[in-house]
C-alpha cells in the first residue's frame, strides 16, 4: 500500500515515529484485551520498485500521517480460489475468511507490525521477522500468518516480542535473471528481503523493538531464503539478524548462474513472442504471473559469499579451516568468560553466551516427517517402470541408481499400489529431510560444535491427520480453527514424558498411506500441548534463551508428544542410516537432482 495521508480516529492506535517524522495510524487486534493489549500497523511501505526487475530502494519518506489500518498489495501471482497455505493445510471453504488483497508488482514491498501496546523506544523488545514460503505463490499478508496469537502468547509468558510479516517479489518478478538484464541480476526477491531487514534495523526502535535483537524465521522456500542470507556476502560484512529458525527448507544446492537462468528466461520470452528486455518489461503483470515460475535464488557471483557451496562439503575437506575457526571461537569464549562470568552464571542458557561471530547466527532447524506431500499430485502419476527409468537417467550410473532404488524399494516389480509411497519417501529425503540434516551438521561444524538446535515435527495436522508440509504452521500461528471432529481429551490418558515410547522408524504420510493414519483425529489437548510448546520455544529463542539442550533433538508429536530426546531418535524418525548408505555416496548435487526430477512427475521428462 502506498503511504497515504488519512486522519487518525481518536480510538485507533497511533505511533509517532521521530526519525521518519510521521504518525502511523494502526488498528487494535481482535485478540487485544485490557490485560494483553495488542496493536497492528499494516501495509507499511519499506522499499520502492523503480522498474520491473530493478533492485528495490529503501523507503524513508512518508507524509505526516500514514494509514496503517489495512494490508498492502502483494506481488502478482497465479490466481486461485485458495492460497498456497490454505491448500497445504487442507482448510475447507467454510473456514476460509474473506480476504481480498490487491496485486501490484510496484507497491508490494510492505510490512505488517504486530506488537504489544504501550511500548516506547526504551522498551527494546525482541523482534521476530517471518519469511513466508510458497515459491511463486504466497504472501506475508495471509490471514494464516496473523501474528496476534504469537504476540499474545509472548505477553502471557512474560517474554514480549514484536512480530513482523512482509511481502517481497516472488516468481519471475523477484528472481528473473539473464545476461539481458545486465546490472540487476542479483536475486531481486532476496534483496527485497534484505531491504526489509534494513528498514527494521533503522526504524523498528520507535515501535519499541530492539534492532540489535532480530530473529528471522521461515518455512519451505522462506526457510531456504533465510539460509541464503546466512550464506550471503552481506551477512559476512554486516549481519542484519541475530538468530534464525529454519523450518522444512526447500534448499537448492544446484543454483543456476546468470547464463543458465537466462536460458530458461529465453524460453519464456519466446512463448510470449518478445525479443528484448524493454518489451518484456511491458508485458502485463497478470500474464507473467499466470506463467508460473518456481525459480528462486541465482548464483550471480555477487550475492553469496565466496566458496558458499563448500558449506555442504564433508568434514575432511575442511578440517584445517574449521580447526582455525574453532580456535577463533575458543578465544572468543575465553574473552567472553573474562568479561561476563557473573552474567553467564546468572543466565547460563542464553544464546548470547555462545560468543559466536556475528555472521554465525544461532540456528534452530528441523522438518516435518511428510513434507513431500506437497508434491502429492505429480508423484501419484509415477509407475514403477517410469520411476526406474527416471532415476537411471538422472544418475547416469547403473551402480548409483541401483543403490538408491534398492534402498527405497523401487524396481520394475514394485506393486503399482505401493510405488507412490516409496517415491514419496525418496523425494521427502532428497529434497527436505537429508538436506536439513546436512545443513544442521554443517552449521554446527562451522560454529565449532555449538549454536545449532535440531527438532523434528511429527505431529499430525488437524485437518489431514498427518504431519504434512506446513502442519507446523497450524500450531505455530494458531489461526486456523480445529475441525469439528476434534473433541476434548483428558491428558491423563497420555504419558507425560513419553519416555516409554520406542524410536521405531517413522512413516511418510501422503496419498495411499495406511488408512488408520489418514483418519487420525487431533484432539484439543494434544493440539494445545504442541501449540503451546512450539510457541514458547520459538519465543524464548527470540528472547536470547537456548530453546533446549544442544545435544538433544526436540520432538513435536506424534499425538501430542513433546520434549527433548536423544539424537539416536533420528535413526528411527528420519531414516538416518539409509541416508548414509544410499544418499551420501551420490552427493548433494545428484541427490537433489533426483528429488527435483521425481517431484515434477513423469509428464516433465
Amino acid at each position: 500500500m502506498t503511504a497515504t495521508q488519512k486522519p487518525c480516529y481518536s480510538a485507533s492506535p497511533k505511533q509517532y515515529h521521530a526519525l521518519l517524522h510521521t504518525t502511523f495510524c494502526g488498528v487494535e487486534h481482535p485478540l487485544s484485551t485490557p490485560d494483553t493489549p495488542i496493536h497492528q500497523y499494516l501495509g507499511i511501505k519499506y522499499a520502492s520498485v523503480p522498474a520491473r526487475f530493478r533492485q528495490s530502494r529503501l523507503w524513508k519518506s512518508y507524509p505526516p500521517i500514514v494509514d496503517a489500518s489495512r494490508h498492502g498489495a502483494i506481488c502478482p501471482q497465479p490466481r486461485s480460489s485458495k492460497t498456497i497455505e490454505e491448500t497445504l493445510v487442507g482448510i475447507t471453504d467454510e473456514v476460509v475468511p474473506q480476504q481480498v488483497v490487491k496485486q501490484d508488482e510496484f507497491e508490494c514491498l510492505n510490512l505488517n507490525i504486530t506488537c504489544p501496546a504501550g511500548l516506547t523506544p526504551q522498551s527494546r523488545v525482541p523482534v521476530m521477522l517471518w519469511v513466508h514460503g510458497g515459491g511463486e505463490r504466497g504472501c506475508g499478508s495471509s490471514w494464516v500468518y496473523d501474528c496476534g496469537p504469537l504476540v499474545q502468547k509472548s505477553l502471557d509468558i512474560g517474554k514480549p516480542v514484536i512480530l513482523i510479516t512482509f511481502n517481497f517479489r516472488i516468481g519471475l518478478f523477484g528472481f528473473a535473471a539473464s545476461p539481458m538484464i545486465r546490472e540487476d541480476n542479483r536475486s531481486a526477491g532476496l534483496r527485497d528481503q534484505r531491504k526489509a531487514m534494513e528498514w527494521l534495523h533503522n526504524y523498528i526502535g520507535e515501535f519499541g523493538g530492539d534492532s540489535g535483537n532480530i530473529t528471522v524465521f521461515g518455512e519451505s522456500s522462506g526457510g531456504a531464503d533465510i539460509l541464503c542470507h546466512m550464506l550471503s556476502a552481506d551477512n559476512q560484512i554486516r549481519p542484519m539478524f541475530q538468530r534464525a529458525i529454519v523450518q522444512s527448507a526447500l534448499l537448492d544446492h544446484n543454483l543456476p548462474d546468470v547464463a543458465n537462468a537466462g536460458w530458461h528466461l529465453s524460453r519464456i520470452l519466446a512463448a510470449l513472442r518478445v525479443t528484448t528486455m524493454d518489451q518484456f518489461r511491458q508485458v502485463d503483470a497478470e500474464k507473467l504471473a499466470a506463467l508460473g515460475n518456481t525459480l528462486r535464488a541465482i548464483d550471480d557471483g555477487v550475492f553469496f559469499r565466496q566458496g558458499w557451496q563448500d558449506f555442504f562439503v564433508k568434514d575432511d575437506a575442511h578440517s584445517r579451516h574449521h580447526s582455525q575457526l574453532k580456535s577463533h571461537i575458543a578465544r572468543a569464549h575465553s574473552r567472553a568468560r573474562s568479561r561476563s562470568s557473573i552474567r553467564d552464571i546468572r543466565s547460563p542458557s542464553r544464546t548470547s553466551a555462545l560468543a559466536l561471530p556475528a555472521n554465525l547466527q544461532p540456528l534452530i532447524i528441523g522438518d516435518c516427517s511428510a513434507d513431500s506431500t506437497q508434491w502429492l499430485r505429480p508423484l501419484s502419476l509415477w509407475t514403477p517402470a517410469g520411476a526406474v527409468r527416471r532415476i537411471k537417467a538422472v544418475c547416469q550410473s547403473l551402480t548409483k541408481a541401483s543403490n538408491v532404488m534398492r534402498a527405497y524399494d523401487i524396481s520394475p516389480y514394485t506393486p503399482d499400489e505401493d510405488i507412490m509411497d516409496h517415491v514419496l519417501e525418496l523425494v521427502n529425503d532428497a529434497r527436505v529431510a537429508w538436506p536439513t540434516e546436512c545443513v544442521a551438521h554443517s552449521a554446527k561444524r562451522e560454529r565449532g560444535g555449538r549454536g545449532v538446535w535440531r527438532y523434528v515435527f511429527d505431529q499430525e495436522g488437524p485437518s489431514k491427520g498427518a504431519p504434512h508440509n506446513a502442519a507446523d504452521l497450524v500450531y505455530l500461528f494458531d489461526t486456523i480453527p480445529l475441525p469439528a471432529s476434534a473433541q476434548p481429551s483428558s491428558p491423563e490418558i497420555f504419558c507425560e514424558t513419553f519416555g516409554d515410547l520406542s524410536d521405531d522408524e517413522d512413516f511418510i504420510q501422503g496419498g495411499g498411506v495406511d488408512e488408520e493414519w489418514t483418519t487420525t483425529v487431533v484432539d484439543e489437548w494434544s493440539y494445545r500441548r504442541v501449540r503451546d510448546t512450539m510457541q514458547e520455544r520459538w519465543i524464548s529463542f527470540a528472547n536470547g534463551e537456548a530453546p533446549w539442550r544442544e545435544d538433544k533433538v526436540f520432538v513435536f508429536g506424534p499425538e501430542g508428544e513433546t520434549g527433548e530426546r536423544s539424537n539416536f531418535i533420528l535413526e528411527g524418525r528420519r531414516r538416518r542410516e539409509l541416508w548414509k548408505e544410499a544418499l551420501e555416496p551420490l552427493g548433494m548435487h545428484l541427490v537433489q537432482k533426483v528429488g527435483l526430477e521425481l517431484s515434477r512427475g513423469p509428464s516433465q521428462f
